[in-house]
């Protein structure tokens, strides 16, 4: 029972980070495809919530710790403009779990001020589905034999 309650937690902290390691991880633990995909949409809207909520605060108070003159054109931020210019607040939210991590594109959405309840949405509907198409593709890997089940 604690060794589950251990692989659960694993996977959903990995998840807060990276949305696509439960999905991978998730069969070598033994899980479900449900289970897999519950843990992969809990951790990514956690960190959503989280980054959204706190994105500013971090913006203003964290950064300027580790960084003493932040440029405000950066190649980094220049890039991250062009990305919200080009495809917006649905195109950032189907982009996050499958290019940006789920911090990044919080962050993201957050500084820009889209609005939370439309990203809180369209995050859930993105992350649902490409967890959903993780999950499945994995384990039609292991089902066809490409990759081993442990």
């Amino acid at each position: 029972m604690l060794a589950t309650l251990i692989n659960y937690l694993w996977l959903y902290f990995l998840a807060c980070l990276k949305s696509i390691l439960p999905p991978l991880l998730g069969p070598a633990f033994g899980l479900s495809n449900l289970e897999i995909i519950v843990i992969t949409v809990a951790g990514l809207m956690t960190s959503v919530v989280l980054f959204n909520f706190l994105g500013e605060r971090i913006k203003a108070q964290v950064i300027p710790i580790f960084i003493k003159k932040p440029k405000k054109f950066s190649p980094k931020s220049r890039r991250m403009v062009r990305i919200w210019r080009k495809y917006g607040i649905v195109g950032v939210c189907f982009l996050t779990p499958l290019v940006l991590s789920p911090p990044g594109g919080a962050l993201l959405v957050a500084t820009v001020g889209a609005p939370r309840r439309q990203v809180f949405l369209y995050m859930l509907i993105f992350g649902v589905f490409w967890a959903v198409v993780w999950t499945f593709s994995v384990d039609w890997l292991i089902q066809i034999g490409l990759v081993g089940k442990r």
